[in-house]
Parts: structure tokens; C-alpha cells; sequence
């Protein structure tokens, strides 16, 4: 289920992927290209892992599937969303902070980074796709879970998109839709999404592999998903406020009352 020389394949793969991205990048003066390049590091290294195992069975066929359904979309979403826009307030604050010579940088602290943490982050798809027992409830259970997480992910990414779209709509808070049971359903999704594929992991016998998931995860509560984005959104937009008092953070629920505590 771990193959090591496969593993290491894996991870050229997305560092040769990374640096050319990087070289893009440079005379555009934008990193934020990495963001439609994400999904895609794990759909290399699925193509990857496929490729050279050396056995496949029918779960090894549904995650190459269900990985190229997934990452097809998140990119080309990412893709036309910030299609003629400038870098993006997250990348610029890391541009600032590391000039001069943030274009060398970049390498490292975006590219590079990205990369390393996909090929971590890969691990069930290693373990899964490698794996050789049949399918088992476990596998139906990860295409539950995947197709919750991704109904999350993309129907959120759409309401969101189309909420930015209406004129009327700029500097309000999107409150309707699965926004109203959670303030990141798209981030909720991912993490279905990943731990769906943790789940074909461990159908095959890849316990190992639950780095992946956790480390999303903590990615997407702690780090560059949900702290991230809210750290100063109520500055930006004070109506943000009362929707934190209403909507749960990541998990859905009902909304609360305005005036419930927090």
C-alpha cells in the first residue's frame, strides 16, 4: 500500500509542476495562479500513483474518478474567478513582507510549499489507490461523504459567485443558500471531500494515510481557510459581525438569533 520510489515519483512530479507554474508567474507578477494550480498537484499525483501501481482494482478506477471530478472544477472555478483580477490581498501581504526579492521567493514560500504539502497531503490517495482488497460499506461510505463534500464545495462556490455578481449586493454579507448554515460551506465540503478519501484508505488498509485529512483540516480551520479570511473581514465589512453571532463557523447547523451571545 506504501511504495516509496511511487511516493517520491509523486513528489517530482508536483515540485516540476510548482517551479514551472513559478516561472509564469514571474512576469505576470501574480502568485495567485497557484490557487488554480492546487487541485491540480493532486490530480497529477493521481495520475501519478496510477500509472505506475501495479495493480489496479475498481477503487483504484473511483478515485481517479472522483480526484479528476473534484479537481477539475475547483480549478477552473478558481481560474475564471480571478481571471482579470489582481493578485490576491493574501498573496500581496506575503509579497510586501518578503521584498525585496519576493520573485525568487516565491518559489519556496508559495510554490514549493504548495507542492510539499500536496504530496503530504496525498497520502490516502497513495494508500487507496495502491490498495488491493475489495471494495467494502467503507468505500460506499467515502462516495457518501465525497458527494456531500463536493455538493458542499461547488454549490457554495456557486451561490457565492453569483451573490459577488449582483451590484446590489457589494458590501453586503451572503447570508441565504448553505450560507446560511454555515459561514464556509465550500471549506466544510473540502474536508468531507478528504476525509471521503481517507475512508477509501482505509478500505484498503491505509490507516496510515489519515495525515492527509487531518493536516487539510488544520489547513482549513487554523491556518489559511477560516482564520484567515475572518481575520479582519469585520473591519471590511461590520455586517460580517452579526453573521458570525448567527452562522456556525465550518460545521452546518441552524442559524442562531441576532441577539443569541457567542
Amino acid at each position: 500500500m506504501f511504495d516509496l520510489d511511487i511516493y517520491a515519483v509523486g513528489l517530482a512530479v508536483v515540485l516540476s509542476f510548482g517551479v514551472t507554474a513559478w516561472l509564469v508567474s514571474i512576469p505576470k507578477q501574480d502568485v495567485s495562479i497557484v490557487d488554480s494550480l492546487w487541485s491540480l498537484f493532486f490530480l497529477a499525483l493521481t495520475l501519478v500513483y496510477v500509472t505506475w501501481a501495479p495493480t489496479l482494482v475498481a477503487r483504484s478506477y473511483i478515485l481517479l474518478f472522483v480526484v479528476t471530478v473534484w479537481a477539475t472544477r475547483l480549478s477552473v472555478f478558481i481560474t475564471l474567478r480571478n481571471r482579470g483580477q489582481p493578485e490576491d490581498r493574501r498573496y500581496q501581504a506575503i509579497r510586501a513582507e518578503h521584498e525585496p526579492g519576493f520573485w525568487y521567493k516565491s518559489l519556496y514560500i508559495v510554490f514549493g510549499l504548495q507542492a510539499v504539502l500536496a504530496w503530504i497531503i496525498s497520502l490516502p490517495l497513495l494508500g487507496g489507490i495502491l490498495g488491493s482488497t475489495p471494495l467494502s460499506w467503507l468505500d460506499y461510505a467515502a462516495v457518501l461523504l465525497w458527494l456531500i463534500g463536493f455538493g458542499f464545495e461547488a454549490i457554495g462556490d456557486q451561490q457565492l459567485a453569483a451573490f459577488k455578481a449582483n451590484p446590489a449586493n457589494k458590501g453586503q454579507v451572503l447570508d441565504r443558500g448553505l450560507w446560511r448554515y454555515t459561514r464556509h460551506p465550500n471549506y466544510f465540503g473540502e474536508a468531507c471531500i478528504w476525509w471521503g478519501y481517507y475512508l477509501f484508505a482505509l478500505s484498503a488498509g491505509a490507516w496510515w494515510s489519515i495525515v492527509g485529512p487531518i493536516l487539510v483540516t488544520i489547513l482549513l480551520l487554523r491556518v489559511s481557510g477560516v482564520s484567515l479570511l475572518e481575520k479582519d473581514i469585520t473591519e471590511r465589512r461590520p455586517a460580517y459581525r452579526d453573521y458570525i453571532r448567527r452562522t456556525n463557523a465550518f460545521f452546518p447547523g441552524p442559524p442562531r438569533a441576532a441577539s443569541d451571545p457567542d
